[in-house]
């Protein structure tokens, strides 16, 4: 059950630029690739356990953190827990499609899924755009869930599932105006809006 002193939710539609420009496609059908100290495979359960000093890379898509599981399913599809060293986070990183723009994301726990095509992260959680090497928009909570199908982002306050009492706290961003000749939002609006959320977004199943 969602925690009922829950300090910020909010919901950003189309914030992270062109509402028609999406995360690198072709991504989702590249292969794999891992680096690590140490690897447990499970064949019958399809699984692997990357730990010591984890890197992968998939496609524009790169991952740290100090141990990776990753599981496939019948279909092929890819899900991916990443946990980070104690006190330090870790992090992704992904270029957008057809832009010159990048996604970076860090937490104490991401959580990939190819099928839905979302980003999870837990406890202090952070996302980033880049364009090119400026940064862009920022913003902070204790869980964002990234969609990139939809480029519809949620970010929670309030305090995760797992994390230690008292460390809820506010949604809090900084997003740079759209001022050079960069392509605009689908919507007939000059500029994507805010709009608060009642519930954090849900997964795709």
């Amino acid at each position: 059950m969602k925690n009922p002193f829950v300090y910020g939710l909010l919901t950003a539609a189309c914030i992270l630029g062109s509402g028609t420009a999406m995360a690198e496609k072709a991504d989702r059908d590249k292969p794999m690739n891992i680096e690590a100290d140490a690897l447990r495979y499970d064949d019958q359960k399809q699984t692997s356990v990357f730990t010591g000093r984890v890197i992968v890379t998939k496609g524009t898509i790169q991952i740290r953190g100090a141990r990776i599981e990753v599981r496939q399913d019948a279909q092929g599809n890819q899900y991916g827990q990443v946990i980070a060293e104690p006190g330090k986070l870790a992090f992704f990183r992904q270029k957008r499609e057809g832009l010159d723009e990048f996604i970076e994301g860090e937490g104490e726990l991401i959580e990939y899924d190819s099928r839905a095509d979302t980003v999870k992260f837990t406890r202090r959680a952070q996302l980033r755009r880049y364009r090119g090497a400026t940064l862009n928009d920022d913003m902070s909570g204790n869980v964002i869930l990234y969609d990139n199908t939809t480029e519809v982002f949620t970010i929670d306050g309030g305090v995760a599932q797992g994390s230690p009492a008292g460390t809820g706290g506010r949604v809090r961003a900084m997003l740079t105006p759209r001022t050079d000749g960069a392509p605009a939002p689908a919507a007939s609006s000059s500029a994507p809006q805010l709009r608060p959320s009642t519930v954090l977004g849900k997964e795709k199943k």
